[in-house]
């Protein structure tokens, strides 16, 4: 479904990506792990068009995306979660959710969405004329999560999920994570400084470091390895 090809993407003089190659296929959960700075996020800003690569090819579904406007991506069936959540503090849950169904014009499939949404967050149907910035830190992922899956995404990125979350409320939306993959057949790149976590759901993953991949293996395979306990899982 995607490919990284030896992307290797800049802010100004400096590089954060070091010709990263990666791929994720469809119906999998992917996950990214590494240090803070090791350039996780930039990965998923050059996928989402924000940052785009100075060389190298981003390819989805087969086709390149890698100079495609990031409005024209999310149309062709990626969204993206960011980190810190970034919802609209002063518009409404409901809103919110619109905003994420802004460029759809299927109106059934809009409600059909919102009704699954808030099946997925029962929480956000109750607060859906409360103002997104009076939510807590849990439900503003929650609404975060769902304003993404309003665009219908095949391929959802999920940046930090956890960041800054009670253990209890990080459970709860690593159900979800797992219900929306394996209910919707969405495809998830799940980027994660919760390693233990991450590697738990997800069915493969990639080790960064420094803009480089440095290991790929299957999720449980990369638990059981000894570097990556020490360096990541705090065994």
């Amino acid at each position: 479904m995607l490919s990284l090809v030896d992307i290797h993407t800049f802010y100004g003089n400096i590089q954060a990506l070091k010709g990263v190659s990666l791929e994720v296929k469809e119906g999998e959960i992917i996950t990214l792990i590494g240090a803070n700075g090791a350039g996780k996020t930039t990965t998923l800003m050059s996928i989402s068009g924000i940052v785009p690569p100075r060389t190298g090819d981003v390819l989805f579904m087969g086709e390149a995306i890698t100079r495609v406007n990031p409005d024209k991506i999310v149309s062709m069936g990626i969204s993206q979660v960011p980190e810190g959540r970034r919802i609209f503090p002063y518009l409404t849950v409901l809103e919110n959710l619109d905003m994420g169904a802004f460029l759809r014009d299927d109106k059934d499939g809009v409600k059909s969405d919102l009704d699954y949404v808030f099946s997925l967050f029962p929480i956000l149907a109750e607060r859906r004329n409360q103002a997104g910035g009076t939510l807590s830190g849990g439900e503003q992922q929650m609404l975060a999560i769902s304003r993404a899956l309003m665009a219908r995404p095949r391929l959802l990125l999920l940046d930090e999920p956890s960041l800054g979350l009670a253990p209890l409320i990080v459970k709860q939306i690593f159900e979800i994570i797992k219900k929306i993959n394996s209910e919707n057949n969405t495809t998830i790149f799940l980027v994660e400084q919760n390693a233990n976590l991450a590697l738990k759901v997800a069915h493969r993953g990639y080790v960064m470091e420094n803009g480089r991949i440095t290991l790929s293996d299957a999720a449980d395979r990369l638990l059981a390895n000894e570097d990556v306990k020490k360096a990541y899982l705090g065994i």
